[in-house]
Parts: structure tokens; sequence; C-alpha cells
């Protein structure tokens, strides 16, 4: 299915470039713009991801210069059945991450400094859980698909007067010029912010299933979003275009929940965890005990890590997250953030 909906998305924005073509050049604008859209098609599948993490000016590391933070993600991965990913470092102050690459294979997670400092271990894990969902749901190409995409369009858009210099080939002149300049960035935004809004619960849901407490990612966004209002980003501001990729949006003052919002407002993601926290909490506390098999006397009770003595009682409550600094290994490597 996912699959189906990136062939759909990219037949999308290739006519919606196409038509930018032929707003400003006629047929002949039309045909450029359809091999100009075939090679960002063919170079987003392959290279987009290279891109993004450049613009962010991302570094990878390792268990050796990130030890916790690498230990996280690697953990995550394992729960969520995934194999490691790439793993990416962005000295900024806003607390935010986001994921990339064109499949689960060629995959990389990338997180802010600002983040690791900001958030406590468990909801760092709740996070790196968030963005391998998006992962595992094969979203991360669809969405760097679209960054290419949206980026390409809208500077196509801001030069249209620079190539329309031969408006006698263009049936719509100087108003098929000024529709490519406004109507098709905005068209192309609206697009975007669809694709990224449709996902983030989605994400949000699996991403609590992965680490398994809802709470710590509701924790985690609500840091982060305060975060964001706060620390600008100037990566992301120069690079619009891959605002919806972040957790939580990276452009400054961007809070509402309606079609111009690359986000779900945080308000309601908060929500939808902590419903889906209550529902773990009822299902637990609701689940019938097993009855224990009558034994004979001879009968040795077991024991071990399954056995009966050994079953730990679950919590009256979906466990919060534990303010725990960085850095609690004294002896081993620690970060830059430790």
């Amino acid at each position: 299915m996912n699959t189906i909906r990136t062939a759909m998305l990219l037949a999308a924005m290739t006519a919606l470039f196409m038509g930018v073509g032929f707003l400003i050049g006629g047929t002949g604008g039309m045909m450029i713009a359809f091999l100009f859209a075939a090679g960002t098609n063919l170079f987003s599948y392959w290279n987009a991801d290279k891109m993004v993490l450049s613009m962010n000016r991302a570094v990878e590391v390792d268990e050796r210069n990130a030890p916790e933070y690498y230990a996280i993600v690697q953990a995550m991965a394992k729960q969520a059945g995934l194999p490691m990913p790439k793993t990416y470092l962005i000295d900024n102050p806003q607390p935010n991450a986001f994921a990339t690459g064109r499949n689960p294979q060629n995959a990389a997670v990338a997180a802010s400094t600002g983040l690791l400092q900001a958030l406590t271990p468990e909801e760092v894990a709740a996070v790196m859980a968030h963005e391998l969902a998006h992962v595992q749901h094969r979203d991360t190409l669809t969405m760097t698909i679209v960054a290419t995409f949206a980026g390409a369009i809208s500077m196509l858009g801001n030069f249209a007067f620079f190539f329309s210099g031969n408006r006698d080939n263009n049936p719509f002149g100087f108003v098929g010029v000024l529709a490519a300049m406004i109507v098709a960035p905005f068209a192309a935004m609206v697009v975007q912010m669809a694709v990224s809004r449709t996902r983030e619960y989605e994400a949000d849901r699996r991403g609590a299933e992965i680490c398994g407490h809802p709470l710590w990612l509701a924790s985690a966004l609500d840091k982060i979003a305060r975060g964001a209002e706060r620390i600008r980003n100037p990566d992301a501001e120069r690079n619009p275009a891959t605002a919806h990729l972040f957790i939580i949006n990276p452009l400054h003052g961007e809070r509402m929940d309606s079609l111009f919002s690359t986000h779900p407002a945080t308000e309601n993601r908060i929500a939808a965890l902590q419903a889906m926290a209550q529902q773990m909490q009822g299902e637990t506390q609701a689940a019938p005990r097993q009855a224990s098999t009558p034994r004979h006397a001879d009968q040795p009770r077991p024991s071990g890590p399954w056995g009966e003595a050994a079953q730990p009682e679950q919590p009256a409550e979906p466990a919060k997250p534990k303010s725990n600094p960085w850095g609690r290994n004294p002896t081993g490597p620690k970060g830059r953030w430790s």
C-alpha cells in the first residue's frame, strides 16, 4: 500500500512540476519540466537523504563518540525488528529529530544536541522509536522525496520571471507566470503538509508501541514543542521544504492545527498518546489471571525468569520518564552533551 501511495504521490508531484513548466513556457516548458522532474525523481530516490542530512549539517556518530545515544537507537531498532540505521547528530540547540532514507536497509536517524540535553534517556528512546516508526512504515522515502520536489517547485516558481522570456509560446502570458510564482509553490506546500500530517499520528502510535510507554513520547513532544518555540533553527529556516521531516515543526512559531501547518497540534498528539496509555493500562488491569495448574506433591515448582515465583506484577500506572542525566557511566566514553 505504501508503494502505491508513493507512486501516486510521485505522479502528482511530477504533474504539478509539468504544469508549472507549461504555465511558464507552454509546451516546450512542459517538456523541459518533465525531463527535470524525471531527473529529480531519480536523484531523490538515491540521494535525497544525503541532501537532507547535509542541509542540517548532521554528523554521523557511533558507540565511541556518542555511546548512550547510539545504544538507545540500537535498542529501539532491535525492539522494532529493524536493521540498525545510521545515526547522526546535529549540533543545534533546538530540540528536534528526524528520520530519512529510501528503505529500512538504508535509513538514517538524526537528533540535535539540544534534544539530548533537554530530554531524559527515556524520552530520547521514545523519540527515536517515533522516528523508527517512520522508517518501518517507509514514510521516510515519501517524505524526503516530497521535500525535494517542494523545494524544486518553489525554486522554479521563484525564478519564473527568469524562465519566461519566450512568452509567445505561453498561452497564459503574464498570468501564467504569475500563477507559477504563487499557485505552484502553494500547491506543493499543501501536498507537503498533507503528507506529513497524515503520518505523524500513526508514527506516534507505533513509536509508543515500540518503546512500550506512550507517556514517554507525550512528555518528549511537550518538551520539544516548547523548545522549538523559544529556540530558532537557522538551518531549517533556510530550507523550509524539509520542515515536515522533523518530529516537531522546526520553523519558529508554527503551532496551528490547520491546513497551513506541517504537523498536527502538539496538544492533540499528546492527548492521543495519553488516551493510548489509559487504554493500555485498562487492558493490563482487565487481563484475567491465568488459573494455576494443579500439581502433584512430587512435581517440582517452576522457577527462573519465566516461572510462577519470578513473574513480576504489572505496575498500576504507565511508567513516566525518570529524570536521569546523561553521562551516567563515569568510566565509559561520553559525548559532547554529557
